[in-house]
């Protein structure tokens, strides 16, 4: 009898151990999946920013985050549909109008830097200077090789309201020509050409294929790039996983992730300058 009490003690303890370690394994598996995606721009990934960020949100939340890269445009339509947890892009008129249509509740400023205009070191358009307008009539004026992402990009929305301001717009010059394609990919194609591209100040500084490229235009203050972070309406998407989307904004508008950001240097160059406000 004592034998038989023995067995049903050590099989009350060894289950009561199995089902401790089971709940335990459910509580890490739990833990382990606390992630969310967020839908952002090809510029925020090329230039090295998100490799310097998550890290620290991580180790900062234990939330692990997904970026799905694309054109401001393109991220857009992809949080419209549901399919990201948070929008980081850098397009303020199609940020407001997201919420507008309900999409999210508040946009809210992190980050600025600025575009510039590259292009070839002997400048055959006699673009340089300092005036973005004046550098765009050039290029279209001597039919030099310029590359549009043509991606309905935040980069390439920017591109198309400065050719608007021209008086050749209706006419940017046979060299004109659009990839459909990211900020990388376009740099190359300019590099290989050598031909006239806009990017943000960021994506260039990082890229690593410049050739016989340079900084043509700079300095114009209508070239002034502002990116925003919004959160994706759980109204509209009752799967947005609301807390830890909060969390990644509330972290990279707040003093650690503001500080973050300010910290991404390239050859000792500042990339984005934070300027969330609460």
């Amino acid at each position: 009898m004592k034998q038989q009490a023995s067995k049903r003690q050590w099989l009350r303890v060894t289950l009561s151990a199995v089902a401790g370690a089971a709940l335990l394994s459910v509580g890490m598996g739990a833990q382990a999946e606390q992630n969310i995606v967020v839908a952002s721009t090809t510029s925020t990934q090329a230039s090295g920013l998100y490799e310097h960020l998550l890290p620290q949100f991580k180790k900062a939340t234990g939330i692990e985050v997904k970026v799905v890269a694309l054109g401001t445009g393109q991220a857009i339509d992809t949080a419209r549909r549901g399919d990201a947890d948070v929008l980081f892009v850098h397009d303020t008129v199609k940020e407001e109008q997201f919420v507008a249509d309900g999409f999210a509740d508040k946009r809210f400023d992190v980050m600025y830097n600025d575009f510039v205009l590259i292009g070839p070191k002997a400048d055959p358009a006699g673009a340089k200077g300092a005036d973005i307008v004046a550098g765009l009539e050039k290029v279209a004026a001597a039919n030099a090789a310029f590359v549009s992402r043509g991606d309905k990009s935040g980069t390439h929305a920017a591109e198309l309201r400065f050719w608007k301001q021209t008086s050749t717009d209706a006419n940017k010059g046979t060299g004109y020509k659009e990839c459909g394609c990211g900020m990388g990919q376009a740099l190359n194609i300019a590099a290989s050409s050598g031909g006239y591209v806009m990017s943000d100040r960021a994506t260039w500084l990082n890229f690593k294929n410049k050739a016989d490229l340079e900084i043509v235009v700079e300095g114009d203050k209508r070239m002034f790039n502002q990116y925003g972070v919004m959160l994706v309406s759980p109204a509209k998407f009752p799967h947005i996983k609301t807390a830890e989307g909060q969390k990644f904004i509330d972290w990279v508008t707040g003093k650690e992730g503001q500080a973050a950001i300010a910290d991404y240097k390239i050859d000792g160059q500042q990339l984005f300058f934070p300027n969330a406000t609460k």
